[in-house]
């Protein structure tokens, strides 16, 4: 058992029967580097310990990084929440035959955006639009905030400020470290009203807690966007950004080596109003993921509970 799923279990206070039966053996999951990939990642972790008896291991990983793993060594064996969008490889892999997917990680789909919070709109209408924003850098304090190295999104945002030639309008790109920094950043900004031009996705917990305006970029253009997620193409373009379809994914090996821990990760899909939940509450009392995990599981039993098998349901009975 892992130490996460020992301190999880501390938080409930509930005493935890081994999970007798199935011989699940070893299962990497790939946890992202953002918030709603992690509580995915622990959730999965913690359900197929208790529920299945798998021996899981949690890999810190990113977009890009997750999928050149899976090409080259055939791992990690699950990837919770990966933003096909931002990860053409995926593609390839699938057709392929070494991964496929094996649910959509929100129920409602997710969201790319380029944002401005409300104040800065209600005051100039016209940064609104992309086309507003660079005749008008100073007021949405002269920079925008991009996204960190190993996201898929970095390669879309560097493609889109070279077509609408930010620094020759006068913006800064600011890559940052983390998606930890670059959400602290929106909140910061917008608890002190200050200007802030900014990528994010959703759903996040920014989105839910604060009103931000999703600035008009252009109408999507699927050949431009294709370009624009590939560092080698040179005709990058101005597109807006489609709908995201954001899936687990697991390597056909593992689905056909542990079918019962595979027939559990094609049924995790969280409700984007859960999600959001949970990682509001997160950012508001600083909880960490494995108290996020333990949150999810008191309080929507009935939802997990309808992605176990029949043995599952059994380990895990009567736990919360």
């Amino acid at each position: 058992m892992s130490k996460r799923s020992l301190y999880a279990l501390a938080l409930t206070g509930a005493m935890l029967p081994m999970a007798a039966n199935a011989e699940c053996g070893e299962v990497s999951i790939a946890e992202m580097d953002w918030v709603s990939g992690q509580i995915n990642a622990g959730v999965m972790e913690f359900l197929l310990e208790q529920g299945y008896g798998c021996d899981v291991t949690l890999v810190p990983s990113s977009t890009t990084t997750s999928v050149a793993s899976v090409a080259e060594n055939n791992e990690p064996d699950v990837i919770a929440e990966l933003w096909v969008n931002s990860a053409p490889a995926y593609t390839k892999l699938a057709e392929e035959g070494k991964v496929e997917k094996a649910s959509d990680a929100f129920s409602d789909g997710a969201t790319e955006h380029w944002l401005v919070p409300s104040y800065l709109v209600e005051e100039h209408p016209e940064l609104a639009t992309a086309e507003g924003i660079m005749n008008n850098p100073e007021l949405v304090g002269g920079r925008f905030h991009s996204c960190p190295d190993g996201w898929g999104c970095r390669f879309v945002n560097d493609s889109l400020s070279e077509a609408f030639d930010m620094e020759g309008n006068g913006l800064e790109v600011f890559h940052h470290g983390s998606g930890e920094t670059m959400g602290a950043a929106m909140v910061a900004a917008y608890q002190n009203r200050e200007p802030h031009f900014t990528y994010w996705y959703g759903p996040t917990a920014e989105l839910g807690q604060y009103d931000w305006v999703d600035v008009e970029i252009g109408p999507y253009d699927a050949e431009v966007h294709a370009c624009n997620q590939d560092p080698e193409c040179s005709s990058v373009g101005i597109s807006g950004f489609p709908a995201a379809p954001v899936i687990n994914v697991m390597t056909t090996d593992f689905a056909d080596r542990q079918p019962e821990a595979a027939d559990l990760v094609s049924h995790v899909t969280f409700p984007n109003a859960v999600m959001e939940g949970l990682m509001a509450w997160q950012a508001e009392t600083q909880a960490t993921t494995d108290e996020v995990v333990v949150r999810f599981l008191q309080n929507n039993q009935d939802l997990w509970m309808s992605w176990l098998s029949d043995d599952a349901k059994a380990n895990l009975q009567g736990m919360f």
